[in-house]
């Protein structure tokens, strides 16, 4: 997946990250939470970084709520389908 705006395309790993830097997590806790390195974690943000073009962590959020890839207090949501109810066997 490419996402307009990014260099290189974004993986669900480094998504979720993106979902939990836009909590207001640290990159300690992010690891914590993931159960992975802090160093994998700074790993991950300084390749999100340049996939997005983003100088930090601010400018990574305003970007993600901006293509709609982070959902901030319900703010700039969208809803998925569920694929386990549908019919897409």
């Amino acid at each position: 997946m490419n996402f307009s705006g990014s260099s290189a395309p974004i993986s669900d790993r480094e998504l979720e990250i993106i979902d939990l830097v836009a909590k207001g997590l640290t990159n300690l806790q992010i690891a914590e939470q993931l159960e992975i390195s802090k160093r994998t974690v700074d790993n991950h943000i300084s390749n999100i970084l340049e996939k997005t073009k983003t100088d930090n962590r601010v400018a990574l959020v305003r970007w993600a709520i901006n293509r709609g890839k982070v959902c901030l207090d319900e703010i700039n949501c969208c809803t998925l389908p569920d694929f386990k109810s549908s019919n897409f066997n």
